[in-house]
């Protein structure tokens, strides 16, 4: 099976929690009394402890916000860090929901983007 990650990850329930900006926003590991929050398709992932995300970490650029386009493009440009990807390729489409499966076998689902409409 693709994505599987090397270690057992045992993962809580998916929560679909309603989860705004200004929280997202927050949640970027720059504040250590919040979680480290991507979103990937309005979905909530919590990537806390995880190295790379943190305020030195390769993929910080994602954290705290709607990555989609940037995954989908493999980008670690902030302004392609944001919500919209349907105008993109298929390919990238296809980039992005790899992602989303990979992040969906790794990290709990802690809710969807208020207002997303990107899912």
């Amino acid at each position: 099976m693709p994505f599987e990650p090397k270690q057992k990850v045992d993962l809580d329930p998916p929560k679909d929690d309603i989860i705004g900006l200004d929280f997202l926003a927050k949640c970027d590991g720059k504040n250590p009394e919040y979680p480290t929050y991507v979103a990937i398709k309005g979905t909530v992932f919590d990537v806390s402890g995880n190295k790379a995300y943190s305020p030195d970490g390769s993929y910080h650029v994602f954290t705290g916000k709607d990555a989609s386009r940037a995954l989908a493009q493999s980008s670690l440009k902030p302004e392609d860090c944001r919500p919209e990807w349907d105008d993109l390729s298929d390919e990238h489409k296809k980039v992005l929901d790899d992602w989303y499966i990979f992040f969906s076998k790794r990290y709990n689902i802690k809710g969807k983007v208020a207002g997303a409409s990107n899912l």
